[in-house]
């Protein structure tokens, strides 16, 4: 029996925008893990005010059945980032989809057609901004609740969805589970940052508040793109977009956290990490006011957990020492601060100096998202 499914296109509708954001809020209820994303923002992307869509062009779907919501998710064109990976990709993101096959196939079916009619040959993600948003579907780690919204969560079924639908892996964004307590820094490590320090040209930057961030964080920006930028989850980023990461950044920060590695006093290096403020963003359900805003800034001050999302450091000074050095002013950070539990996000497997970095500390992988590929063929 045939289905009436409706693909509804977002675009500017009032109704269609309130149920986009609304529809991840119905399906992950009383779902611990899932932190939404903030309201505001999820309008801004799809309204195009976001400074992505300056350079990229998209649109945002509902899938439908009998006046029922069956899935939500986003594609884009992104040319930065087909122009850095040598790729023809279409990318989807913000996929939400209660468990059936039918319905998901044909909502890809419809993204590749989608992308076919711009002259593009795959459909990868999910993706959108990169390590700024967080990519890929959980594969592994289901138990865990989500880094804020640094990364996305989503039922055990998803992985099924997306295979059963032809998509084959692209790349998987590891991230690693660290005791505090446990950080093992190698003798032979803290070794080298010793002799580095001595050197005096490494030096690592710590700070007391927002403003003396704020005075080096244009430098930090464009070494974003230095360092980051060429990886398989991300592309390099317009001066538009990563001053909007900058702002977006400097609400939450902690400036005790973020540690800036410089070499003859000019930045090559950065670590920036943050405290776990995921239960308030689920009180507020994507909300912002006076009294949520507090509520965050509580949560700031939470030394339960930290999350590491951003370390970089430029290629010319990997191998001078200067990793040690920045690993080994994380660890004193971390231990002096009292949080019980850390975790790097998302760390592609194609880092493997970054990875080994991590797992000589202590870490292991206890969270796997994979990004998807398919070609636009394989639409049927």
């Amino acid at each position: 029996m045939k289905r009436n499914f409706i693909i509804k296109e977002v675009g500017t509708s009032r109704p269609l925008i309130r149920e986009f954001i609304a529809f991840p809020k119905r399906l992950y209820k009383g779902v611990t893990q899932w932190v939404p994303w903030f309201d505001n923002d999820v309008k801004d992307l799809i309204k195009k005010k976001h400074p992505y869509f300056h350079h990229a062009e998209g649109d945002f779907f509902l899938l439908c059945e009998d006046g029922r919501t069956l899935a939500r998710c986003c594609v884009t064109k992104n040319e930065r980032y087909n122009k850095e990976h040598g790729t023809n990709f279409a990318q989807f993101y913000f996929f939400d989809a209660v468990d059936d096959q039918e319905a998901a196939n044909y909502l890809f079916n419809h993204l590749s057609s989608w992308a076919k009619d711009r002259g593009l040959s795959d459909l990868a993600g999910p993706m959108l901004q990169g390590g700024a948003s967080g990519s890929g579907i959980l594969i592994k780690g289901y138990k865990h609740r989500a880094a804020m919204n640094m990364m996305p969560y989503n039922y055990p079924y998803y992985p099924k969805l997306l295979e059963n639908a032809r998509f084959t892996k692209y790349v998987d964004l590891n991230s690693m589970n660290l005791d505090p307590g446990k950080i093992d820094i190698p003798p032979r490590v803290e070794s080298v940052a010793e002799k580095v320090l001595k050197r005096g040209r490494f030096k690592v930057l710590r700070f007391r508040n927002k403003r003396e961030v704020k005075k080096i964080a244009n430098k930090m920006k464009y070494l974003y793109n230095m360092t980051l930028g060429d990886h398989l989850e991300d592309y390099p980023m317009t001066e538009e977009e990563l001053e909007q990461v900058k702002n977006d950044l400097m609400i939450v920060i902690d400036p005790q956290l973020i540690k800036i590695l410089t070499y003859d006093d000019e930045v090559v290096g950065y670590l920036l990490s943050f405290p776990d403020m995921s239960g308030p963003m689920q009180k507020n359900r994507g909300k912002l006011g006076p009294i949520k805003i507090l509520r965050l800034l509580r949560g700031a001050k939470n030394r339960q957990k930290i999350f590491f999302n951003g370390v970089g450091i430029h290629d010319k000074y990997q191998r001078l020492g200067g990793n040690a050095l920045l690993y080994s002013e994380l660890a004193k950070s971390v231990k002096e601060m009292g949080f019980e539990t850390a975790e790097f996000v998302q760390i592609s497997e194609k880092t493997e100096l970054m990875l080994r970095d991590v797992e000589t500390l202590g870490g292991d992988i206890y969270k796997v998202h994979r990004m998807y590929q398919r070609p636009i063929t394989e639409a049927s």
